[in-house]
């Protein structure tokens, strides 16, 4: 059943009445009351025989002319004093009657007027009311025709609202559905509206909604397994280095065996570190506030270390960097992540470089001279756990968080990160943001 029609309906006939009562009010208001135009257009003998026939009598004539009138009219003819008639007027009608118009008593099928103004007709006409009653006004059949015309305006309105609402009630029982498959755990399913509908944007926003929750929940699982197999390496090691302990004959080999250890403890202790602060991204809102870019680049080269420690660092910064809406931490965290990227990889030279987007918002570029990253490999290496290079070398140090944790700052700023080649023979990381974060985490 169509449930949203029957709520419908009476409030569109509720708003129908309501605007025909309104408009009545703003007409009589305006150009007076039009019951009384229809009135005076049913009465219109009676006001002839007295406006052309009665009224045209000489002056010591009207009174015998109005008897001869009363002899042959259907309606009744009184004359009433003036001071008998006023107060049961209201205001409106006792100043026309006082200045002599016709007043009609739509109610008592009724006109008054004063005999005349003056006193010309006979001794005291001027404080005498003449009252015709009987008159044919049948305002009822007015109402009639007016409910008439006022249901065929209903029933041309309510065609196309029963289209709308059906359309409308078909659209919410899919989108009902949908939502009714996501909390049975069905994610894939999607909301499908034509472009047209009205309900589309809404469908669009489940639809992305449904999408990043299907995200989170395969990158949960994702990051289960994947810190699974990173917990179980240093894990064993351990294990194995305590059975070691216990057999060591020596002094020596047991302090060999402790600090082999230490370092596996380590190491569980920094992949532990970086888990938390992955995690924490997703929760944590942004603090933002206006960063000056120039001095957090400056700062960041500053702890860069002196060759041949390290790769020589060339720091390019544009005159018009600005400030940018940013969280400072966050970004100082992306620098350190990328440089340390960078400096893990080069071969003589890392580049780090900034300039403002033509469109508003800021781009950050580190490069380096190292190996590169194969095309294939673009979007692995934002993934979390993931180290191309690692699998070459075990040299490597790193537990392929560091660029995983730069994606979701950049993401969480509204922008992008993507990797190019660099002019330097190696990787280019770009990030680029909007000058205007968004409110919630992405």
């Amino acid at each position: 059943m169509n449930r949203l029609l029957w709520r419908l309906l009476p409030l569109t006939l509720a708003a129908l009445l309501l605007a025909s009562a309104l408009v009545y009010l703003v007409f009589a208001r305006l150009y007076g009351d039009p019951l009384e135009d229809i009135a005076r257009k049913q009465a219109a003998g009676q006001i002839f025989l007295l406006e052309q026939y009665i009224d045209q009598a000489p002056g010591d004539e009207w009174l015998a002319r109005l008897n001869k009138v009363r002899e042959v009219s259907a309606q009744r003819y009184e004359l009433l004093p003036l001071a008998q008639v006023l107060p049961t007027l209201d205001e409106r009608r006792q100043e026309a009657l006082q200045t002599g118009a016709l007043v009609l008593d739509i109610g008592a099928k009724a006109l008054l007027r004063r005999v005349d103004i003056r006193g010309l007709r006979y001794v005291d006409s001027e404080a005498e009311v003449l009252r015709i009653s009987g008159l044919p006004i049948d305002v009822a059949d007015v109402w009639r025709r007016e409910a008439l015309r006022l249901l065929l305006v209903a029933l041309v309105l309510l065609l196309p609202l029963v289209w709308w609402s059906r359309a409308h009630w078909r659209g919410l029982l899919a989108l009902s559905q949908t939502v009714q498959d996501w909390a049975a755990g069905r994610l894939h399913a999607r909301a499908v509206r034509p472009v047209s509908a009205s309900l589309q944007p809404l469908a669009e926003g489940m639809n992305q909604m449904a999408a990043r929750l299907q995200g989170l929940l395969d990158g949960r699982r994702d990051l289960l397994h994947a810190v699974s197999h990173e917990l179980r390496t240093p894990i064993a090691r351990l294990g194995f280095g305590l059975a070691l302990l216990r057999e060591a004959p020596s002094a020596e080999q047991r302090d060999a065996r402790l600090a082999a250890m230490e370092g596996d403890l380590d190491e569980l202790q920094a992949l532990v570190t970086e888990l938390l602060g992955y995690s924490r991204l997703e929760q944590t809102p942004l603090q933002l506030a206006d960063v000056d870019l120039q001095t957090l680049l400056q700062q960041a080269a500053a702890t860069w270390p002196v060759p041949p420690a390290a790769a020589a660092l060339d720091l390019a910064i544009d005159a018009s960097l600005g400030s940018a809406r940013a969280d400072a931490r966050q970004l100082a965290r992306l620098l350190d992540n990328l440089l340390s990227n960078a400096r893990k990889y080069a071969v003589q030279q890392v580049r780090l470089s900034a300039a403002p987007l033509p469109s508003g918002g800021w781009r950050l570029r580190v490069e380096d001279d190292g190996p590169g990253i194969p095309a294939a490999d673009a979007q692995r290496v934002f993934e979390p756990f993931v180290r191309l290079q690692r699998d070459v070398d075990a040299s490597l140090a790193g537990h392929g968080l560091g660029l995983a944790i730069v994606a979701r700052i950049v993401a969480a700023h509204g922008g992008q990160l993507r990797l190019e080649a660099s002019r330097l023979g190696g990787a280019c990381f770009v990030a680029e943001w909007p000058a205007e974060p968004p409110l919630v985490v992405h």
